[in-house]
């Protein structure tokens, strides 16, 4: 089996696979102050508590975009499972290009979504990824990534409103019944969540209109937040909340292979 782990700078997303099976899955908070060994522990339990034998992880794959935490979570699987991560990133062999001013740039998270987009729909793609920040990842049917778009994650716009608003209240982050609020907490809700779906909708149209290929790109969001907006942004597809994973699990299989 293989144990996918994404590391966010917000959260740390982990599946294991059992052959193309996601079979389970679990996000966790990115912690700074998590010792590898705390890493080794949380992880063997959360794997145990499925049923899965640590012996059957046979294979690794992690892709982070917070080098602090990178060591911490390879030191973990080696003594965990056995296994030492495969670690993918912009230099990594895999049957794509980063088509950018600067490779070398291009977060890790980013080059796994454009091998998920490139090998699962065979198709231009616009990958929309909803965490801390939320990327638009453009991808050509034949692997290339050429450019994007980074903006302020919805979670991460409403935390700074908050903080900046000495009479404004921290408020959940939940579905707003109408658009027109009638108290503080559903005029907070229907700017943070309408304002962030007209936004994604507002920006996919306009890297449409920039798209340099004649077929229209197929938009797919994923991300801790994707499955929420999928009903407030008209532009998305499909929702997959699980392509890093399955990006990752296809780069194992190329670079194991390799």
């Amino acid at each position: 089996m293989l144990l996918a782990i994404d590391v966010g700078n917000t959260e740390t997303t982990a599946g294991i696979f059992d052959g193309e099976t996601l079979r389970a899955h679990w996000r966790l908070t990115t912690s700074f102050a998590r010792t590898a060994d705390e890493m080794r522990i949380l992880l063997s339990q959360l794997v145990a508590a499925e049923g899965i034998a640590i012996r059957s992880v046979t294979g690794v794959a992690l892709c982070s975009v917070v080098p602090p935490v990178t060591q911490h979570v390879v030191d973990a699987c080696d003594v965990a499972f056995g296994v030492t991560p495969l670690v993918i990133g912009p230099g990594s062999r895999l049957p794509i290009t980063l088509d950018v001013d600067d490779p070398s740039t291009v977060g890790a998270d980013r080059v796994v979504n454009t091998l998920a987009a490139s090998q699962i729909y065979r198709r231009d793609c616009i990958i929309v990824d909803m965490g801390t920040a939320t990327t638009f990842d453009c991808v050509s049917a034949k692997g290339s990534f050429f450019g994007g778009i980074i903006q302020p994650g919805v979670q991460t716009s409403a935390t700074m409103l908050f903080a900046k608003t000495a009479m404004l209240p921290s408020t959940a982050l939940a579905t707003p019944a109408r658009a027109i609020g009638t108290n503080t907490a559903d005029c907070i809700r229907s700017g943070v969540v309408f304002g962030a779906a007209d936004s994604i909708d507002g920006l996919i149209g306009r890297i449409k209109g920039e798209w340099p290929h004649p077929a229209v790109p197929y938009v797919v969001g994923t991300g801790g937040l994707a499955e929420t907006f999928r009903a407030f942004c008209t532009s998305f597809n499909e929702v997959d909340s699980a392509l890093t994973l399955k990006g990752l699990r296809l780069a194992h299989g190329i670079l194991s292979n390799d």
